[in-house]
């Protein structure tokens, strides 16, 4: 009876190995979910360091207030995107008044301008010193009083909502324009009115695209530095930061980095939660809803409310920026950004080529090789998008500096000395940081243009006696082109963009455009800061207009 037992326990053993076969394309997402889930795992498991007090004097005297100030900036973000994007997306999808045609492309322009960027614009503008507060102070004596601080809780909140409010309005509209005219009809029948409609029928059914939209936003604001670091307001993305080089400890800035990552894989299992319960099927006309046209009053006020919200968001940060480059532009030409400029194309370029053949690498291992365990590496591989730049960094050093610890040791045996780090704070580890931070940006693009590659396809091309690479080569490739040329802009824009993860892990000296405007910033210096701005704003404005006619595409 034993023997059998073992026989039947060794039997489903082996069936067991037998469905998940060992490929190239399973090492390779093994180990790059190892790559992106270490730096994670190492900042987990400084929760347990000793950080000889800083931890305690963190806990006892700023860990409240980072709780609350997180809170407080994460819900009131929150309510306002979902204004500012459920209401413009509403009026652009369903309305018909004057402007719709311009406003339902030109309100997806905000997302070219990084959130630091935004935030030392407008308090800059806005400040005491700022050209509109002296404006009133001079002419309008009795009103200057009333005018609210941009530095405070509201100015951050407002300056975040108006860079992050096109995620929400980009789902949300099309949630809003793939309800069916047959719906609509049925629901008027029974009388409801516009209000009614909107509430009862327009909203509940585009909720699994609101709540997705409000996902992304709260995993940006919850990762964001640059803007939170100009209004010096204290988050958890600051603190790491001044953790780590205020009190010179990377065990404390590893221990506030871990109370973050849980956040983030919150809000990353709430947002697969999200896309679980998202089901649409469209009716079999397969008609658009009819857009009410919107008349008299209610057109006007259409068109003055989006239109205010395209001034403050996109035309007058870009006004204020030009009008910052005229003034600084002489007296800025001396001082270096051509290797400013060099540093960020050269740092986007490494980074995107990585991320795009580690993703392509990817996506062909989930398609030759599918199954629950690729599909759980792959999930895993993608967990740094996720996360703030500042949780990365912190892991990423800790990493490095093991490996460097170890071969030192090691070479020690032999003799041999180092004179430096091997990895820590050097150029060539930075496209690895990216590509754990970025390749869900590319690995998405690629698998979604590979999917639509039919598997009969693949049947008939090995019919014909053509091998696994010579299929990728000519047949597969070629067909994901499109896919992969998106995939590499948005990355490499992504990484023109990434400010902590850069600012955080670049060696001493190697300063991009990104790190430029932070330094700037961080003293004031907003007409200097303006000329990389502008620089990373026209390098933002490409996948945006990519995605632009990419929505009007698919909206023909």
């Amino acid at each position: 009876m034993n023997a059998c037992d073992a026989h039947g326990r060794g039997a489903r053993s082996i069936g067991l190995f037998q469905r998940v076969p060992v490929s190239g394309g399973l090492v390779l997402a093994l180990g790059v979910a190892v790559v992106v889930g270490l730096p994670i795992f190492l900042v987990m498991t400084s929760l347990f360091a000793d950080t000889h007090g800083i931890w305690d004097h963190l806990r006892e005297n700023l860990l409240a207030g980072l709780l609350a100030n997180t809170a407080v900036l994460s819900l009131g973000v929150l309510g306002l995107t979902a204004f500012f994007g459920v209401s413009a997306a509403y009026l652009t999808a369903l309305c018909e008044f004057p402007g719709r045609r311009f406003f339902s492309w030109a309100l997806l322009l905000p997302l070219a301008i990084p959130t630091y960027v935004m935030a030392f614009v407008y308090t800059g503008l806005l400040d005491f010193s700022g050209p509109v507060a002296t404006f009133l102070r001079q002419h309008l004596p009795a009103a200057a009083p009333f005018m609210p601080p941009i530095r405070s809780t509201g100015g951050v909140i407002l300056v975040l909502s108006l860079a992050l409010y096109p995620y929400v309005f980009l789902l949300s509209a099309g949630g809003f324009a793939s309800q069916g005219e047959r719906i609509l009809e049925a629901s008027r029948s029974l009388g409801l009115s516009q209000r009614h409609l909107f509430f009862r029928v327009l909203l509940p059914m585009a909720r699994p695209f609101i709540f997705g939209g409000l996902i992304l936003v709260l995993m940006e604001t919850l990762a964001d530095f640059g803007a939170v670091a100009v209004f010096n307001f204290d988050t958890f993305t600051t603190a790491i930061y001044k953790a780590w080089f205020g009190f010179f400890s990377i065990d404390a800035a590893s221990q506030l980095a871990s109370l973050l990552v849980v956040m983030a894989l919150m809000v990353l299992t709430a947002e697969g939660w999200s896309r679980r319960r998202m089901r649409y099927f469209k009716g079999r006309d397969g008609r658009s809803a009819i857009r009410v046209r919107l008349t008299g009053h209610c057109a006007l006020g259409a068109t003055l409310f989006l239109g205010g919200l395209f001034a403050v968001a996109f035309a007058i940060p870009m006004i204020q920026l030009i009008a910052w480059v005229v003034e600084a532009w002489r007296e800025e030409l001396h001082m270096g950004y051509g290797a400013l400029f060099s540093h960020s194309l050269l740092l986007a370029g490494g980074g995107a080529l990585l991320t795009l053949m580690v993703a392509l690498a990817l996506a062909f291992a989930g398609r030759t090789s599918p199954g629950w365990l690729m599909a759980s590496l792959s999930r895993l591989s993608l967990l740094g998008y996720a996360l703030p730049g500042t949780v990365l960094a912190v892991g990423m050093v800790r990493v490095l500096s093991g490996f460097d610890h170890m071969a030192a040791g090691f070479l020690g045996v032999f003799g041999v000395a180092l004179s430096g780090p091997l990895l820590q704070g050097t150029v060539w580890v930075m496209p690895v940081a990216y590509m754990v931070r970025f390749l869900s940006v590319g690995f998405n693009a690629i698998s979604s243009s590979l999917g639509r590659v039919s598997p009969s396809m693949d049947e008939a091309a090995r019919t014909m006696g053509v091998g696994k690479w010579a299929l990728m080569r000519r047949v597969h490739l070629p067909l994901i082109r499109r896919g992969m040329i998106t995939g590499s802009i948005l990355v490499f824009i992504d990484i023109m963009k990434e400010m902590p993860l850069t600012l955080m892990t670049r060696p001493f000296g190697w300063d991009t455009l990104a790190v430029k405007i932070f330094e700037l910033t961080s003293e004031g210096e907003w007409e200097r800061a303006a000329i990389p701005a502008v620089a990373l704003v026209a390098a933002g404005l490409i996948p945006v207009v990519l995605l632009v006619w990419q929505k009007e595409k698919v909206n023909r």
